[in-house]
């Protein structure tokens, strides 16, 4: 179908039919956009409302009766300050152990000159659809003595097969062979040439890669449920599981009105403090997103296209 549009200086007439679809596409933008912004703003306006405000329904969209009560509960709480720091040590060094295994996995098996590439490849691949399950994997974690340790939340999830195929997909589609042979004509060893010539042209990926590991050890608390039972070791996830567990918990028959009054007082600041723990657990994420944006966009787009 061509489209009929005049051009009027510098700008294009569009027909009806055209206006009628762009108003059409604004209008589902601006709906996925209330859609999505909902969700954002009201967890920010609860978390500094007044909680019988919150509980009460009272609250809509923006902050009523303005506190900060339940980010000052936060910020005295030990507990999510031990699981802030564990999260922080988790994701920094998982994400380090998961790029030194990914990338070079990766890239040995986008080299021609690897004999066994396809084998490796369709043997990681079936990992994927068929697993050992929760059973097994519990049983050699805790055979290699990693229960109740920091290893059993890294260790079993030292890479991910989908992450080697596409960083795989982008040293193939990017990385030129004729820059390796050139690397090798130069005296450059294997090892040499992936350190100085083949990293340095794979940031895009790397970023990617760091992004997507990073976001899941620090959103991660399934591992450390079935692992770990040292409050200690707990990261922050665990630790907000915690609180939005205690939002269940009502009062006793036996307590006296008094003492209900006052748990049902800090049950009302529980449900503000657990959208609090939202905004504290997931700011890192985005205020690291805006910096790794570019190459995300980029490394994802050429590692989804194979070459």
């Amino acid at each position: 179908m061509v489209i009929n549009s005049r051009k009027k200086g510098n700008k294009i007439k569009l027909n009806l039919t055209d206006r009628i679809f762009q108003t059409s596409v604004y209008l589902f933008l601006t709906v996925a956009l209330v859609i999505v912004l909902y969700p954002l703003i009201y967890i920010i306006s609860a978390s500094i409302s007044d909680p019988q405000a919150v509980n009460s329904g009272e609250m809509l969209l923006f902050p009523k009766g303005i506190t900060f009560e339940g980010y000052k509960t936060i910020f005295e709480n030990e507990s999510i300050w031990r699981g802030y720091v564990n999260t922080i040590f988790y994701t920094g060094l998982g994400t380090a152990i998961n790029l030194i295994v990914t990338i070079p996995c990766a890239y040995a098996l986008s080299r021609q000159d690897f004999g066994g590439k396809r084998f490796f490849t369709k043997f990681m691949v079936v990992t994927m659809f068929l697993s050992g399950g929760l059973i097994p994997t519990y049983l050699i974690v805790k055979n290699l003595g990693m229960i109740n340790t920091i290893w059993a939340l890294i260790i079993p999830n030292a890479a991910s097969v989908y992450n080697i195929v596409v960083t795989r997909t982008f040293f193939q589609s990017t990385i030129p062979r004729e820059l390796e042979e050139a690397a090798t004509i130069d005296g450059c060893s294997d090892i040499k040439m992936f350190i100085k010539v083949i990293l340095p042209l794979s940031l895009p990926i790397i970023a990617v890669m760091a992004l997507f590991y990073g976001v899941g050890h620090w959103n991660g608390y399934f591992s450390a449920l079935i692992y770990l039972s040292d409050r200690a070791l707990y990261p922050l996830q665990m630790v907000l599981r915690e609180i939005l567990v205690l939002q269940d918990l009502g009062a006793s028959p036996s307590m006296n009105a008094s003492t209900a009054e006052m748990m049902h007082s800090k049950q009302q600041l529980v449900q503000v403090i657990q959208y609090g723990v939202m905004i504290v657990s997931t700011l890192p994420v985005i205020v690291v997103y805006p910096f790794l944006q570019k190459y995300f966009v980029k490394g994802m787009m050429v590692g989804s296209v194979k070459g």
